[in-house]
This record gives structure tokens, sequence and C-alpha cells, in this order.
């Protein structure tokens, strides 16, 4: 288990995040790193606990508190944010496959004028790696994430030398952001908790296995907690170390590819990170595909696969559309903010709150049942959802939560309460 959190971590959208936590500079980007992350992972353990309490997978546990066919929200919303992440990581890939026909065929880059040509051949490649990594079987996906795992750890240590040669932990330290670049401590707790909370939602997909307590909640949060830091540090202290040794700092110089290139690492690096893509992703689409056919039980999961993996592909053109991949990735960071923390909110408060850590796990499929609520839903975890999500925008217009604690967690305690709030108000009408 600890293994398998650490690994969740071990990928190129973590180094990516570092390189932004860069924009704070580097003490404040490890406060916001290590309070944002440690504070969204104390979420993964509650949601780890119930898995563990009932066997039941996350999206299954929604079914208590949005009803049977009301846990359709959540799945949707899982199948669009590991869409999401799939198009990052495949983005991601994508630009070092284009760095590497630059440095074999002399294709220009990313960015230059003709660039587009070697991201269109880079996204195609990483698609289809994509689509033998799933159509392959289980067995194939097993041993790239293995392969992937050990060669992403000594690529980390390798990146880890070569920064460290370059320039000094002092002058890292000291280094200065330009003001123009500067990230409010608010907008980067943010952005960590949007990423950190992807996982959460995942959490009882896997605890949901384990034997002790201990291992579904202290065990997942100390993995997940060392890969994001061990991770976004590497990330973070390779983008300042760019900056400081080149002169200029370029926030669109913070994905892998570009750092790999600038510290001089080579053609292996670049094979390392379309590797890793590839790991990260056959669970993202995996996930995805299982989320779609959950929803629509019709639909075969080889079906599904197919669908997402098309849908993977055309989102991953976005950031060439908006012509900046940071532009694209905060809109999605925004969107999983928005979206997921009003569902991890009530999903907690139900449980542990209102339920008293008790689920009648046989009527979490039962029609008519307790969990049916009206119609199959329940609609004040709809309502309490909707009014959550649109809160999340009006908090981060506030320029007092923007350069302190953010919008996010704000809004997940005033969904908790609200939706704590209605439920109570609607078992006092019964009575």
């Amino acid at each position: 288990m600890f293994a398998t959190w650490v690994g969740a971590n071990a990928n190129n959208g973590t180094w990516y995040i570092g390189g932004v936590l860069a924009a704070c500079g580097f003490f404040a980007a490890m406060n916001v790193l290590v309070f944002s992350s440690a504070l969204s992972y104390v979420f993964l353990s509650l949601i780890g606990f119930i898995g563990y309490k009932t066997g039941v997978s996350t999206m299954g546990i929604s079914r208590a508190s949005f009803g049977i066919r009301g846990s359709f929200l959540p799945s949707l919303i899982n199948f669009t944010q590991f869409i999401g992440w799939t198009a990052v990581n495949t983005f991601i890939a994508a630009t070092s496959v284009s760095y590497l026909l630059h440095d074999l065929i002399g294709l220009p880059l990313f960015g230059q004028p003709g660039g587009n040509t070697g991201m269109f051949l880079g996204i195609a490649v990483m698609s289809v790696l994509h689509i033998i990594s799933i159509a392959s079987g289980s067995r194939s996906v097993q041993l790239i994430e293995r392969v992937g795992i050990i060669l992403v750890f000594i690529f980390v240590f390798w990146e880890s030398i070569v920064v460290f040669k370059t320039v000094s932990l002092e002058q890292i330290a000291a280094w200065d952001v330009p003001s123009k670049f500067r990230m409010n401590g608010g907008s980067a707790i943010d952005t960590v908790a949007a990423f950190n909370l992807a996982w959460v939602t995942a959490g009882a997909d896997f605890t949901r296995f384990t034997k002790k307590k201990s291992d579904s909640t202290v065990v997942p949060f100390a993995g997940a907690l060392v890969g994001v830091l061990w991770f976004a540090f590497i990330g973070l202290v390779a983008t300042i170390s760019i900056a400081v040794s080149s002169g200029a700092y370029d926030p669109n110089n913070s994905d892998p590819s570009a750092i790999a290139s600038k510290l001089g690492l080579g053609i292996i690096a670049l094979l390392v990170i379309i590797l890793t893509s590839m790991t990260a992703n056959a669970v993202n689409l995996m996930a995805a595909g299982s989320a779609l056919s959950n929803v629509f039980p019709k639909l075969s999961l080889k079906v599904s696969l197919w669908i997402v993996a098309l849908l993977a592909t055309i989102v991953t053109f976005i950031p060439m559309i908006l012509g900046s991949f940071l532009n694209a990735f905060t809109v999605f960071l925004d969107y999983i903010g928005m979206v997921l923390g009003p569902i991890i909110s009530i999903i907690i408060v139900d449980f542990y709150l209102l339920k008293k850590k008790e689920y009648k796990v046989t009527e979490l499929t039962k029609q008519n049942g307790i969990y049916w609520y009206r119609g199959g839903i329940n609609w004040i975890a709809v309502i309490t959802w909707v009014i959550g999500a649109g809160l999340f925008f009006v908090l981060q217009k506030i320029n007092f939560l923007s350069i302190t604690v953010g919008a996010t967690f704000i809004d997940m305690l005033l969904s908790a309460v609200l939706y704590f709030a209605l439920m109570k108000v609607i078992e006092k009408g019964r009575d």
C-alpha cells in the first residue's frame, strides 16, 4: 500500500507541479507543498477508512450519500478528471517526443515556428502507446509499471545530482521570483490541493482490500505525502536551478522535457519521461473506462476504454489551441478544485457524522432501499454539490483568500456544514 501511493505521485505531473510552484520562491513553495498536501491526504485517509470498513470502492460508497442513481454525478466527474490527467501526462510525454524529434531530425520545438508538427506526431505516438498498454492486458500494464517506477527513481536521483552540480541549494533558496511571475500563497495552495484531491476519490478503490485499519489510513497518507514531496521538490529545484544558471525565468518551462533538455540530461531522460506517461496513463485510462462503464452498464469495459482513449487524445490538443500548456493546466486544476472538493466533503460528512461510521453495504445496490432516497437520488447532496461548486468561484475572487489560504479548503468546509445542516433539517421534518 505504501509503494502504491508513493508510485501514484511518481509521475510527470508531480514534477510539473513542483516547477509551477517555483513562482512562489523556494521556501514559500515548500511551505505550501507540505501544508496543502498533508491536509489533502487527511481526506485520503478518511476515505481510505471507509473503503476498509465497507469493502466498497469510492464511487460505490458515494451511493450512500448521493443515492444509487445520484452516484452517477461523482462517477461522471471522476471520468472527466481521469480523462484530463491522461491528457496532461500525454501532452508532457508528447513534448518529450517533440524534443527527441528535434534532436534526431531537427524538427522545431513547440512554441517555435513550425513546432506544431512535432507535437502532433508526439501526441499520435503517445496515444498509440497508451492504447497498446491497455489492449495488451493487465500483465503488460503491470510490467510497464514495474519497469517504469524503477527507471523513474533512477532518473530522479540522476536529475538531483545534475541539478546540485549546476547550482547549490543556497543559490536556489536565495533566488527571487520576478514580480510579474510571482504566485500568491492562496493560489498556490489551491493548485496543490487540486492536484492531491484528484487521488482522494480513488482512495477506497485500493484500501478496500486492506486487512488492518492502519493500512487504510496511516500508510496511504504517508506514501502519498512522501511521493508528492519528493517528486515535486525535484521539479521545484530543477526549475529554479535553470532560472539561476540562465538568468531568466519562464514558468512555461516547468515541464520535465524542457528541464531535462536544459540540464543536458539527453535522450535517455526523454525516453524515461515517455515511459512514465505510459505508467500513469494505463491506470488513468482504466479508471476512466471503469467509471464510464458504471454510468452506462451496457457498455463493455473494452468499448469504454476505446472511448476514453479517443476522448483523451482529443483533449490533449487543447493546450495547442490555447497556445499555452500552463494556462490549460491551471484551468484544469481549477475545475478539479471546484467539482471534487464538495463531493469529498459530502461523502465524509455523510459517513462519519450522519451515519455514525455505519453503512449497510447490502443496501448500496438495492432499488427502493434506504439509499434510494427519491427516485434513486439524494437531492440534498446534489444541491449541496451545485452550491459548493458555484461557491468555489466566488471564494476565488476574494483577495484575502487569494493571498492566504486559498478557496479549496474553505469551500470544502462550507459544503460540509451546508450538507450536514440540510440533512438534519430533513431528518427533523420526517420526525
